[in-house]
């Protein structure tokens, strides 16, 4: 049986990284949708990056997620797309778009911890991350 998953470039496992924190909690909200958009029209990163492709990384982020072993499949095609150098940005993504609501659900830290984990990031360097996301939404 031929393999029908599609295959990510190193833009949209970003981009299925940040839905994915998303959607940890079961519930999109509408300033994490905003963060993220804002991410990928303003990042380096994303500079040559099709818009387009934006609800097709989705779908397959949210289909996976409605699968038994969906989770091991999301991390296996993310791994495949996305190169070593772009494994803290990655997480750095995904914690700006944790907290861009001002709340870091358990759901959310649970799915930010198994990033880490599967990324396989230093402890320092992750921690550092989490605290200039935590820096970047702060509120008055």
């Amino acid at each position: 049986m031929p393999d029908t998953t599609p295959s990510m470039t190193a833009q949209d496992a970003l981009v299925a990284v940040m839905v994915a924190v998303s959607a940890a909690d079961e519930n999109l909200r509408t300033s994490e949708l905003v963060a993220i958009q804002r991410i990928v029209n303003h990042l380096p990163v994303f500079a040559d990056y099709d818009p387009d492709r934006f609800g097709e990384v989705a779908r397959v982020v949210f289909d996976l997620f409605e699968e038994e072993d969906g989770l091991d499949a999301f991390f296996g095609l993310v791994m495949a797309a996305l190169p070593e150098k772009l494994y803290e940005t990655a997480y750095a993504l995904a914690c700006d778009v944790a907290a861009a609501d001002g709340t870091l659900y358990e759901q959310e830290l649970q799915f930010l911890q198994e990033i880490r984990d599967e990324l396989a990031l230093d402890r320092l360097h992750a921690a550092a991350i989490e605290r200039g996301a935590r820096a970047r939404h702060m509120t008055i």
